[in-house]
């Protein structure tokens, strides 16, 4: 919600030249992700059992959910600081750093975990206390980049203030990304509740494998768009469009080739794919009947993919959010609600490809409406 939105920003002022608001905006930054993070960790530990009870914590699990959670929430400021200002560094022309910065996080909290569960013997509340240190290294890491003079953006005590201003705009550009996710969240458990009452247990667990299967993929172009970003909302703010649109077809060219590599397996050899998370005949079944019907329009999901970022690259917030929601809400929810209620447990394995190709007909028409808009110019 902060730094993909601030990193859009930073992107477009750096193509043009705008260096002093860039640095507003990485002041802005650092600030609304303290006060974000510290009412988010206040409201969340003071109403922590009601919200893990809501999370499906049981009088079995709700001692151990909250001696994982309260030394999560009382870092969660490094959280917040960490992941947000790792998308600035990303944007100034460090990827590779921003990079680093992500597998240290992830290796250090590989190694700390064993020490801190069974070498000082704080079991699951270690666990937290290892991911807590090691966002706060890497966050440490992030701020000796972003506070070196010698980058051309760089952190400034005296920009570090509230502008009301740069907020809302960063926060409407990540409002995107923000509510796709929790649109992504209501609908997984949406499916669920819908393969649970049309097919039962063993459809929420083939429905579990295809989801991970597929997010696979989707993970890689979601990287693809981490990259596009930048160089996208660069060389819209420098009125280099031919640059613009090269960059967004390159993408999209490479985005299909890993989504059709998702189709060909879902097509070609779903089972063995399906094997390496069950062994059972039945759910194996299930799971690769599911996964051949979710694909079928892969190809063309890596388009609609690389459309939806690139609307938010360029700083177009509404048409961003309106993309982002098209296929979660307008689309499946429907279909979702419609289609079990005539077909049964198919109608859900079918409400997903029915909402992705009318997705892609929607941000097609728009990205065709955005050249011809930026053509008159």
């Amino acid at each position: 919600l902060v730094g993909i939105g601030a990193m859009t920003m930073i992107s477009v002022l750096l193509g043009q030249k705008n260096y002093s608001k860039a640095k507003k905006v990485l002041g802005n930054v650092f600030l609304l992700n303290v006060l974000m993070g510290l009412f988010f960790s206040i409201v969340s530990l003071s109403l922590l059992n009601p919200i893990l009870r809501f999370f499906g914590a049981s009088d079995a699990t709700l001692p151990y959910a909250r001696a994982y959670m309260i030394p999560i929430l009382a870092g969660n400021i490094i959280t917040h600081l960490y992941f947000g200002l790792n998308a600035i560094v990303r944007v100034s022309g460090h990827p590779q750093k921003a990079m680093f910065a992500t597998i240290m996080t992830v290796t250090l909290n590989t190694i700390l975990d064993p020490i801190f569960i069974f070498v000082f013997h704080m079991g699951i509340q270690g666990a937290a206390v290892a991911t807590i240190i090691s966002q706060f290294l890497a966050f440490i890491w992030v701020m000796r980049i972003l506070c070196d003079r010698r980058e051309f953006l760089h952190l400034n005590i005296r920009k570090i203030k509230m502008d009301w201003h740069i907020a809302g705009r960063s926060l409407s550009i990540g409002m995107a990304p923000f509510l796709m996710n929790v649109a992504a969240c209501f609908v997984v458990i949406f499916i669920d509740n819908q393969m649970a009452r049309y097919g039962g247990d063993l459809a929420i667990g083939a429905y579990g494998i295809v989801n991970r299967l597929v997010f696979l993929f989707v993970m890689i172009v979601l990287g693809l768009n981490q990259g596009m970003q930048p160089i996208a909302g660069y060389n819209y703010g420098a009125k280099l469009y031919d640059r613009t649109f090269e960059v967004l077809h390159l993408t999209m060219k490479w985005a299909c080739v890993v989504t059709t590599a998702c189709f060909l397996v879902g097509m070609l050899i779903p089972q063995t794919a399906v094997s390496l998370f069950t062994r059972d005949p039945e759910l194996m079944g299930l799971a690769s009947h599911g996964l051949t019907i979710t694909v079928i329009f892969f190809p063309l999901v890596g388009r609609n993919m690389v459309i939806t970022n690139f609307f938010q690259s360029l700083g177009l917030a509404n048409k961003a959010i309106f993309l982002s929601l098209t296929r979660q809400l307008l689309f499946l929810i429907p279909f979702l609600a419609v289609l079990p209620h005539y077909f049964g447990v198919e109608g859900v394995w079918y409400s997903m490809p029915a909402s992705d190709l009318l997705a892609i007909i929607v941000s097609e028409i728009m990205l065709m409406k955005l050249k011809k808009q930026l053509k008159n110019e």
